[in-house]
């Protein structure tokens, strides 16, 4: 049997089994958007019917399940590390008094909220993503956004809206690195990259990652603009869309500024720098711009949320808004102010880069827990926690007791505080990614039956009935794979072999199809349980997740119908003889 058979028919045509396998996503999707039930109360009914038809219709063994499940809490306790670290450094900078330094220099730079989040969420939050990914952004944007005064609604959609055209490059580009060049790495598809004459690690995956990139720089300069316009239309004292559109100029010179070097870095060096060095020099040329007056509104036109006593309840949590407490007698420079971010952001690239030592010395097998063939099943995991975001925002949070000055009474306060905050969300994170992986590792591998797993049934059933229409619907599929598996990276090792081989099956560019799978993917993190749910709990927003997915899927729909769009001329106009 060949690699499309192996692929494709696999599933058979049984529609009732693809309606089955969608369960658990329209579960979800219903329990916290329709019904909006807070993810403590969705995600546990969500992981009890997945389990059941795990158990019922796919026939994975009770075993299989619970090891899933554990699987599932194992990364949920690395999900909580990172979370844990985020809030124990802006509690840290409260504290310490910087937050009061940092709202002026914005305010320096322009009062105005537009600008602000334009440089906080869409550069600084891409540039995050570009060194560590794994939503390690919204934990450091909704935050710091949070702390200079916006509502905690507001912050958390931002960092959830910029969550999509950086993605596919996050971690030092670890979605097309990892989660393609793992999931293709088969005999079959390296005979056939060595037959068309290009090399699998150099020549391939790399082409999968240009392919990536040109829908996402297209889709992703109007991002700021969208964002902007979507903040004034939910949190604006007038609820207008062309409040945001008042700054139309500033925010397009903005996406301009990251998808141009990042479309470039794509093309000439490959999958680890796109969103890591072109958000840097977005962020330096826009700050600068910023600062010499270019592009920003004219005259009296600065925008502002209303006043904090006409904020509807939902925008705000169990965090407050902004620096609170009286100034510091003594203000603390910019400089300085900023340094713990700074620190992450530089302790971040330096244990990320593989040509350092640095990498190595924090995921060798010594510092690594390894928990191999769980419950006796296929299924293993890793941990490394010196490698993780959440290890190095409490190393900074340490350094930062110094370099700030700080005393033992707000070195507690900051620990307490959060450590507290960190309770509301833990059930909701841990049945959400319980859920997943039973989802995921649903396939022959767990189950007695050889059916797939649910999601590659899924995939099966929408490739047989839109056919050549494909490419539209491809990224769709990367995007449903990020919603559950909570990462764009799954997503592409649970796809990118299918979607290789429905480009097979239909003589569509391999190439193409697979970028197409990973700009879905990344455009799926925008709603992704994972994100949403981690993301809340780092500005004290836990019960607010329907609430925050129906403001981001709509953006989300916008990315996938443009890069559907674009999908479907660059199959059948532009890349007709790619390989």
């Amino acid at each position: 049997m060949n690699l499309t058979q192996t692929v494709l028919a696999a599933t058979g045509n049984d529609p009732g089994m693809a309606l089955l396998a969608l369960l658990p996503v329209l579960s979800i999707m219903f329990l916290l958007v329709i019904l909006r039930l807070p993810a403590t109360r969705a995600m546990p009914v969500g992981y009890v019917l997945t389990a059941g038809l795990a158990l019922g219709v796919w026939k994975v063994p009770l075993l299989g399940v619970l090891a899933a499940s554990i699987n599932g809490a194992l990364i949920c306790m690395t999900l909580l590390w990172i979370i844990f670290g985020a809030i124990v450094l802006l509690f840290t900078v409260r504290e310490s008094g910087a937050i009061h330094a940092i709202r002026h220099g914005f305010i320096g730079i322009s009062p105005d909220r537009r600008i602000q989040v334009i440089i906080i969420a869409w550069l600084f939050g891409s540039f995050i993503e570009g060194a560590a990914g794994f939503g390690t952004p919204a934990a450091i944007a909704a935050p710091l956004l949070l702390a200079i005064g916006f509502p905690a609604m507001a912050a958390c959609m931002v960092a959830l809206i910029i969550q999509s055209t950086p993605v596919t490059f996050g971690a030092c580009g670890t979605p097309i690195l990892i989660g393609m060049g793992d999931s293709l790495d088969t005999a079959q598809v390296q005979a056939a990259v060595a037959a068309h004459g290009m090399d699998y690690a150099t020549g391939f995956i790399p082409a999968i990652g240009r392919y990536a990139a040109l829908p996402h720089a297209l889709a992703g300069t109007l991002i700021p603009l969208l964002m902007v316009c979507l903040m004034t239309r939910f949190f604006g004292a007038k609820r207008r869309l062309r409040d945001g559109l008042g700054v139309w100029r500033f925010a397009l010179f903005a996406g301009f500024a990251f998808t141009i070097p990042y479309l470039a870095l794509a093309f000439l060096l490959g999958p680890e720098f796109p969103s890591l060095v072109g958000a840097l020099i977005g962020l330096f040329v826009v700050v600068t711009a910023a600062k010499l007056g270019w592009f920003l509104p004219t005259g009296d036109d600065v925008w502002d949320f209303p006043d904090r006593a006409e904020w509807e309840p939902d925008w705000v949590g169990t965090i407050p808004p902004g620096v609170n407490g009286q100034e510091p007698d003594h203000r603390m420079s910019l400089w300085r102010a900023w340094l713990p971010y700074v620190l992450v952001a530089l302790l971040l690239v330096l244990t990320r880069l593989s040509q350092l030592p640095i990498k190595a010395a924090l995921t060798a097998p010594r510092v690594t827990f390894r928990w191999d063939h769980i419950l006796g099943t296929p299924l293993s995991r890793s941990v490394q926690p010196l490698y993780l975001p959440g290890t190095i925002f409490l190393l900074v949070c340490l350094l930062t007791y110094f370099i700030h000055s700080m005393n033992p009474r707000q070195v507690k306060a900051a620990w307490l505080d959060a450590m507290h905050k960190l309770a509301a969300p833990t059930l909701a994170l841990l049945f959400a990614v319980a859920l997943v992986r039973v989802f995921i590792d649903s396939g022959p591998n767990m189950n007695s039956t050889g059916m797939p797993s649910m999601p590659i049934t899924l995939a099966e059933t929408a490739a047989r009935l839109v056919g050549h229409s494909w490419p539209f619907f491809a990224p769709m599929i990367g995007a449903m794979g990020a919603f559950v598996a909570g990462s764009n990276t799954v997503s592409d090792f649970m796809f990118g072999l299918f979607q290789y081989g429905v480009a097979d099956r239909l003589g569509l560019s391999h190439v193409v199809i697979l970028g197409l799978q990973a700009f879905g993917g990344a455009a799926g993190n925008m709603i992704t349980v994972h994100n949403v749910v981690a993301a809340s709990a780092t500005v004290g927003l836990a019960g607010q997740e329907g609430n925050l997915i129906r403001k981001t899927i709509l953006p989300m729909t916008y990315y996938l119908l443009v890069g559907g769009t674009l999908g479907l001329l660059l199959a059948y106009v532009f890349a007709t003889d790619v390989f």
